[in-house]
């Protein structure tokens, strides 16, 4: 499976404004809901938001994978943010997140979410694919990374 499936060039920003972990959401959702497979932007951003009241999606190291399974997406929606300096997103170790993968995907796409998470969280675990993020100089470099995992 192709992650890049999933997320268009224009669902990738290099410069999040967002200083706060709600303002981060907000502008990762508010990229998602520019995809024609989010129907409503409003719901994604509550589904999202009463996700991650459960447990932080901030997994350590720099990355975040704020999500949900929502009835606002017709089909899994990949938007990835990049913060240069950092956002407070009570990460698991307590840094701060630069690199964001925002999924949404419908209520019944159990199998291939979780299918997507895995592999964004493998992706994730190596230090030169989060410093290639980091370097990374357009839409089509993050989309041939994600792209990487087998």
């Amino acid at each position: 499976m192709k992650l890049s499936k999933f997320c268009e060039e224009n669902l990738v920003v290099f410069d999040m404004k967002a200083s706060t972990k709600d303002e981060a959401i907000e502008e990762l959702v508010a990229l998602a809901a520019s995809s024609n497979m989010i129907k409503d932007g409003d719901m994604l951003l509550q589904d999202v938001k009463e996700r991650e009241e459960l447990v932080t999606t901030g997994v350590g190291y720099g990355v975040a994978f704020p999500h949900a399974k929502t009835r606002s997406a017709k089909g899994i929606v990949i938007a990835f943010g990049r913060s240069s300096k950092g956002v407070e997103f009570d990460a698991m170790d307590h840094k701060a997140v630069n690199l964001f993968f925002l999924i949404a995907a419908p209520e019944d796409a159990i199998g291939a979410h979780l299918n997507v998470m895995a592999r964004l969280s493998y992706l994730m675990k190596s230090e030169d694919n989060r410093n290639k993020l980091l370097e990374a100089t357009s839409p089509g470099d993050v989309l041939l990374l994600i792209d990487k995992v087998d």
